[in-house]
């Protein structure tokens, strides 16, 4: 019978996994006036945008530098609630040439883009008489002025411009190219006076659209982002009475989008007056009803890209301002996109995200003043485990050790098989889940497949070929050993063998982990050369001899032998090749040899056929 045991590599195969993440929102400073957006110049600070027209900064450790940064209060109305000092970037190369930008309404209400540029003598005041208008808007209504700012991965200067307000964009900005209202803007601050087009925006060549339209269609675009990592875009619009939606722009994208404002909400209709076929316009990938239970305004945020929360990682975060519901989006695997709720926070206060030089998150409370850190409870709990197959078929010796990292004050483990403990042994091929959860209500799952140890094909119990016997030459074993009526046989090591006599052979094969694989036993009958050859006579006379050896062969077929004189080491004395059929007979001259034992061997090709016993007296 074959028993067959195959090399299986003792390997631990690592496993972790991640949850649901589950945040909470820390405060990190307070006292600011309508604080409604935070931004990075890519150092440890902060800078907080209140919306009266006032920034400051916050320390590391989340202290309020006593001076503000900038104060244009005289120049900013922001006596309506969508009005103000709306959004803040500093230029790529600040840390050079000190200049940062602005989006805020004047005192007339009309937007202003506006460049102004850091203090000389000390880095945490900003020159409020160095201010460059690099692009005036009017605004038609006091509502809808969009404000937020931002380089993109290109070095260019984006901005959104709502639709210019009232209710249901009633002088339809949001599909007019020759406005700006409705619009994502890109230009270049680095060249021109003020700034130039540039060259690849989508409808630089069109003379039916303004220049510095990156994208149109949308109703009020407050908030937007650039993934750190990707350089994807995320544009959260906030809409009308129906759907707040989240649109999606890929780095690859050459821009031109129409996300169809108002000639749709969302995906329905609105008011589709001279409108194109729905087929022209690129649609969100998420919307969430405006009702009392959602929320009405949505609040753009950021894809997280930090290194505190490994749960976080790649989740879309974004808020609604009215019901205080924060959510995060992932993409599902499919195309498609998995909206997930993260917390239920505070209602009308959710203004705006902000990153920190390192990717960590931050959100504004607009109406109570604070800034708050984005959180997440379940990250620095974190399970990893250890995994060993089956070494031989059949041991049943596979192993897995989990690994606990920060379970905090308790923590349960529960295995599909119904064991508790952090290390199971003796198991069966197969897949083993575990779930450990918390004293948060975190919960990690991993699922380990211990795998079978591999079998090789079956095979003849063994190859035979005349005398010789083989079997599998494979790789994964190390040595061979042959046995002959039970016993083993000496330097009978390799996946071959000759047999030299008749009785029951088999043979094992040995891997490295120890597996065993056996073939046999097979009987084998083993005829030897001399009598295949019909050898009748082969002897030496005299024996002993003094000078000459006489030498008679005689055979019942004809060959092609070989005669060798051998001294006691084995080296050859005397040779002679002949063809002989029938009696023959031949002598060898002893006469100068040595007294002492010597072997006369018949061979045929390297096989020998018989020996004789010869003494030199």
């Amino acid at each position: 019978m074959n028993r067959i045991f195959v090399f299986s590599a003792f390997l631990f195969f690592i496993q972790t996994t991640t949850a649901q993440p589950i945040i909470q929102l820390q405060t990190f400073a307070t006292g600011f006036t309508r604080p409604i957006s935070i931004a990075s110049a890519g150092d440890e600070r902060l800078f907080i945008v209140e919306q009266r027209g006032m920034i400051h900064i916050l320390d590391a450790q989340g202290q309020t530098l006593p001076t503000p940064f900038l104060d244009i209060r005289s120049r900013v109305n922001s006596a309506s609630n969508e009005r103000g000092l709306l959004g803040l970037a500093f230029h790529p190369d600040y840390a050079e040439n000190g200049f940062f930008y602005v989006n805020y309404t004047n005192t007339a209400g009309h937007t202003r883009i506006a460049r102004y540029q850091v203090s000389e003598n000390n880095p945490d005041v900003a020159d409020p008489e160095s201010e460059l208008i690099i692009m005036a808007v009017n605004q038609p209504f006091s509502n809808h002025n969009a404000g937020d700012i931002s380089f993109g991965p290109d070095g260019y200067l984006y901005f959104g411009l709502g639709d210019g307000g009232s209710g249901g964009d009633p002088q339809n900005h949001g599909q007019n190219r020759m406005s700006l209202l409705g619009k994502m803007i890109r230009i270049d601050v680095d060249n021109g006076e003020p700034y130039s087009i540039p060259p690849d925006n989508p409808f630089a060549d069109d003379d039916f659209t303004r220049d510095e339209i990156w994208a149109l269609g949308l109703r009020n675009p407050w908030r937007f982002s650039f993934d750190r990592l990707t350089g994807d875009m995320w544009i959260a619009d906030v809409g009308q009475n129906a759907w707040e939606e989240i649109n999606f722009q890929p780095a690859s994208s050459t821009g031109g989008e129409n996300y169809g404002w108002r000639c749709y909400e969302g995906s329905n209709t609105y008011n589709t007056s001279g409108c194109l076929p729905a087929s022209a316009y690129t649609f969100h990938i998420h919307v969430y009803p405006n009702n009392f239970a959602n929320g009405c305004s949505v609040t753009g945020g950021y894809v997280y890209r930090g290194s505190n929360f490994s749960d976080l990682s790649g989740h879309y975060i974004y808020a609604d301002y009215c019901s205080g519901r924060i959510w995060a989006l992932t993409p599902d695997g499919d195309g498609g996109w998995t909206n997930r709720l993260l917390m239920q926070g505070a209602s009308t206060q959710y203004a705006a995200f902000g990153e920190n030089q390192n990717g960590e998150l931050f959100l504004a409370a607009r109406n109570s003043g604070i800034i708050l850190r984005v959180n997440e409870l379940c990250s620095p709990f974190q399970v990893s485990g250890a995994s060993s197959n089956e070494t031989c078929p059949g041991d049943a010796d596979g192993r897995i050790e989990l690994s606990i990292a920060n379970p905090g004050a308790t923590h349960t483990v529960a295995w599909s098989t119904g064991a508790t403990g952090t290390s199971l042994h003796n198991l069966s091929p197969g897949t083993y889940t575990v779930s450990v959860t918390n004293s948060n209500t975190c919960a990690r799952t991993i699922s380990f497949q211990i795998e079978p140890a591999a079998v090789v094909p079956e095979q003849p119990p063994v190859l035979v070929a005349g005398n010789v016997l083989s079997v599998p030459d494979l790789e994964l074993f190390v040595s061979y050993q042959w046995y002959l009526n039970g016993a083993p046989i000496s330097g009978a090591n390799g996946p071959a063998y000759t047999a030299l006599e008749s009785g029951e052979y088999f043979a094992k094969a040995f891997t490295l982990a120890g597996c065993v694989y056996e073939w046999g036993p097979v009987t084998v009958t083993v005829t030897s050369i001399a009598e295949r050859l019909g050898l009748q006579r082969f002897s030496a006379s005299p024996n002993p001899t003094r000078d000459f050896l006489n030498i008679d062969i005689e055979l019942n077929e004809s060959s092609n032998l070989t005669l060798r004189l051998l001294d006691i080491s084995g080296k050859t004395i005397w040779e002679r090749r002949e063809r002989i059929a029938g009696a023959w007979r031949t002598e060898a001259d002893m006469s100068k040899l040595p007294p002492g034992k010597y072997s006369l061997v018949l061979l045929r090709g390297k096989q020998r056929v018989a020996t004789v016993a010869v003494v030199k007296a």
